[in-house]
């Protein structure tokens, strides 16, 4: 039973709405560690991955472009409901969304906090690691879009219908900060 994203779930279908994103994480864990291989074996074969830090730091912000990409799609999407709704054309501050506008405006507020986590990662790890290590941010950006798309198609049905776009948004930067932070610390034990 899919609950609708307005109506607050019951304790019996709080339990069910957890035990789907549970399941939706491992998922996305499983997608996301397979892709990762699959792209550390078979991307360089296709791309150059960069050697020097400037060049492997040019590489992140393209794939960042990707991400902001998706930021400029959801305030185009909010800009041109607010443009045609006599409710919202007032913006924010003249109240709350309408009922049209409101799942867009949501949407946004996410994927501007997904992007920059993501961007921040991007750059971070692309600091820190050299070669085939950075087919990992491709397919990053990848998870991303594909992220985005499911949230935003799933997200009138709940929690459980924005489950596994949300968990593809975030599964990298959830893999890649902690693997961040053990290359800074390793990078600075090691000098």
């Amino acid at each position: 039973m899919n609950q609708d994203y307005r109506t607050p779930p019951d304790k019996a279908g709080m339990e069910r709405i957890e035990h789907k994103i549970r399941f939706t994480g491992t998922l996305g864990l499983v997608l996301f560690a397979v892709a990762v291989g699959l792209a550390y074996l078979l991307l360089p074969a296709f791309i150059g991955f960069p050697l020097e830090l400037a060049e492997r730091l040019a590489f992140a912000a393209r794939a960042s472009a990707v991400v902001l990409f998706c930021v400029l799609v959801a305030v185009g999407m909010v800009a041109t409901i607010r443009r045609y709704s006599p409710e919202d054309i007032g913006g924010s501050a003249a109240g709350p969304p309408s009922e049209k506008l409101a799942i867009y405006v949501a949407f946004l507020q996410n994927t501007l906090e997904q992007a920059v986590l993501a961007v921040g990662f991007y750059f971070a790890f692309a600091s820190l690691v050299v070669g085939a290590w950075l087919s990992l941010i491709p397919v990053s950006a990848a998870f991303f879009v594909v992220g985005r798309i499911l949230f935003l198609r799933g997200y009138r049905r709940g929690a459980e219908g924005r489950a596994l776009g949300m968990v593809l948004t975030m599964m990298p930067a959830i893999v890649g900060y902690p693997v961040v932070f053990i290359l800074i610390l390793t990078n600075a034990i090691g000098s």
